[in-house]
């Protein structure tokens, strides 16, 4: 990444938004200029960097320093502000969190159409700069915040992607991926593109999960017969039942009086004598036995002598009068019941009848509810899931029929979409040939042959396009794809070309981490002179060990590492001329005071 630090005092409160317009940041830049600026950068307790407070400037920005020194940490902070995943051990040791924040300064084109999207009202009215701020705690949880409201990671990601375009080590090698390659013929191709990938891939989904069910529906039509013979079996089975819910207890307490039938009658008899009484000659008995209604009816004589004396006792009295009436009633209800048990023993085949049917009856209803269910209520309920299915089973055939139709259409849809990308991708490709062979001129290549190549595929989410980037860099080679001809260096510089082209009318500032890598010499000064190029119109923070690009830039920043303490420590300074002449001297490869060295530094500088 790209820093430009300055040490400062330690601030105990967030960077707040403060109101600057465009023509602060760069007094000379028309108020609709489309760029971003990241103005400061704020860090604690991140690995290896304690406390830093970092100010950026528009142009070309590098960040230097020797390997391991903490240039990647710096990296990482950016990578947090874009929502990036929090690594583990990545608060300082001994800390409770680690805190990241970082002030941009959008366009105010930009910062209208970010106010006009979703969830827009994150962002303050009145506000002319946007704060973006993470911590991590030691736990590794985090917290995101926008303009000092919390807010969600994936908010922070998706403004953030929009104010800072981000390209970390070994970016060059996705250069080698198809798909990556895809990506970026999309991008160039515009914003409409996007919008019409999200409708391929909505075609595709739709197209997936009609046939997924298609298939479904085939192979439930090929068992179909079978299963509809068993729930017709099933239905039948339960329907012929007519199960009602509670029938099972009736039918067992029915038994069990059946199987009482003597004891009953004989209980209801007793109970009658005993309230009725028997005469002498009634059982072979000798003698009358008087029964509770009679002696009720005695004691109520007795009382009745002695009425109107006592009320208390007239009360008691009435009660005495209405037990022998109660007596003699239940008596005969006895006797009722008694006669109708006597009645129904009497014919002992027909109690045996009724007592089989019961056990039948009961059989039958246990035989369902050990095959579907273990209440009647399962049983029912099991019967209705059946129709339910032998209704889907009856209707599979009109089913197929209109789900085949239906993906019919889905694909014609599905087609179309991947015939708009790519006649989107067919124009697009010459031009973005075209622009990177522009491009890799100006980046010591000018004989280099670049094209994109597109071929059919196999119709997926992002349409039914191979992209494949090929490249000739010298005279008299054929063009291969770029992933088996081109050298790190050639990747680099491809790459680079890429980027610029494809951000063309882009707002994001640049972000370029050892963009350099394989290439040196001339070269090397051909990337920095396109970065500078670059920079005029877009922001740009490039992290580098080469002296030729490093001698470009209009503001220069060095991490240093200090083992001294006992926690290792990164500083980062931002560095006047006469360091930047050093640190050039050092990137050389050369010792502080060598003098022919220093010459080579200002020579760079003054090309610069």
């Amino acid at each position: 990444m790209f820093l430009w630090v300055l040490i400062r005092a330690s601030r105990t409160v967030p960077i707040r938004c403060r109101s600057l317009g465009r023509n602060a940041i760069d007094p000379s830049a028309p108020a609709d200029t489309p760029a971003c600026v990241l103005l400061e950068l704020r860090v604690e307790n991140l690995l290896l960097i304690e406390r830093a407070e970092l100010e950026f400037a528009p142009g070309l920005n590098v960040l230097t320093g020797e390997t391991g020194a903490g240039k990647t940490v710096l990296a990482h902070a950016l990578d947090l502000l874009l929502g990036g995943r929090a690594r583990a051990g990545i608060v300082r040791p001994g800390a409770a969190e680690a805190y990241v924040e970082g002030v941009f300064a959008p366009s105010a084109t930009l910062l209208a159409e970010l106010r006009s999207e979703e969830h827009g009202e994150l962002l303050a009215a009145d506000a002319e700069e946007l704060v973006l701020a993470r911590r991590v705690g030691a736990d590794g949880r985090t917290r995101a915040y926008l303009c000092g409201r919390t807010a969600a990671v994936a908010d922070l990601r998706r403004i953030g992607e929009r104010l800072l375009a981000f390209y970390g080590q070994h970016e060059h090698r996705k250069l080698t991926v198809a798909g990556a390659q895809l990506e970026i013929l999309d991008g160039f191709c515009g914003p409409d593109q996007a919008a019409r990938r999200t409708a391929c891939a909505a075609a595709h989904r739709e197209v997936r999960e009609l046939g997924e069910r298609l298939e479904q529906l085939r192979e439930l039509d090929g068992a179909r017969e079978r299963e509809l013979d068993l729930l017709e079996h099933e239905l039948a089975e339960i329907d012929d039942a007519a199960p009602q819910e509670g029938e099972p207890e009736q039918l067992h307490a029915e038994r069990e009086r059946l199987r009482s039938l003597d004891a009953l009658l004989a209980a209801a008899g007793l109970a009658a004598e005993a309230l009725a009484g028997r005469s002498g000659s009634e059982g072979g008995w000798g003698a009358e036995a008087l029964g509770a209604a009679a002696l009720s009816a005695d004691a109520a004589a007795r009382l009745d002598a002695l009425a109107g004396v006592d009320p208390q006792l007239d009360a008691l009295a009435e009660r005495v009068r209405g037990l022998a009436i109660e007596s003699e009633d239940l008596a005969g209800e006895l006797r009722g019941y008694g006669e109708q048990l006597e009645a129904e023993a009497a014919g002992a085949r027909g109690a045996r009848e009724a007592l089989q049917s019961v056990e039948e009856r009961l059989a039958v209803l246990e035989r369902l509810m050990r095959k579907y269910g273990p209440t009647i209520a399962a049983v029912v309920e099991y019967a209705e899931r059946s129709r339910a299915r032998r209704e889907q089973l009856l209707g599979v055939a009109v089913a197929l029929e209109e789900l085949t139709a239906h993906l019919h259409t889905a694909q014609v849809t599905l087609d179309e979409c991947v015939q708009n990308l790519r006649a989107t991708r067919q124009a697009a490709a010459p031009r973005l040939a075209a622009a990177v062979r522009e491009q890799l001129a100006a980046l010591a290549m000018p004989d280099a042959l670049f094209t994109v190549a597109l071929a059919p595929r196999e119709s997926g989410p992002s349409g039914g396009d191979g992209v494949e980037f090929e490249i000739a860099p010298n005279p008299g080679v054929a063009a291969a794809p770029v992933r088996e001809i081109a050298s790190g260096g050639e990747l680099s510089r491809v790459m680079l070309a890429l980027m610029t082209v494809a951000h063309t009318g882009s707002q994001a500032a640049l972000v370029f981490d050892e963009v350099d890598a394989g290439i040196g010499g001339h070269t090397a000064r051909a990337v920095g002179e396109r970065l500078r190029d670059l920079a005029c119109t877009r922001q740009v923070l490039c992290i580098t060990h080469l002296p030729q690009i490093a001698s470009l830039a209009a503001r220069h920043f060095t991490v240093i590492k200090d083992t001294a303490a006992e926690t290792t420590r990164a500083r980062v300074l931002q560095l006047g001329e006469p360091e930047v002449l050093s640190e050039l001297v050092r990137m050389l490869g050369a010792p502080e005071r060598d003098t022919a060295a220093r010459r080579h530094a200002r020579e760079l500088r003054r090309a610069a």
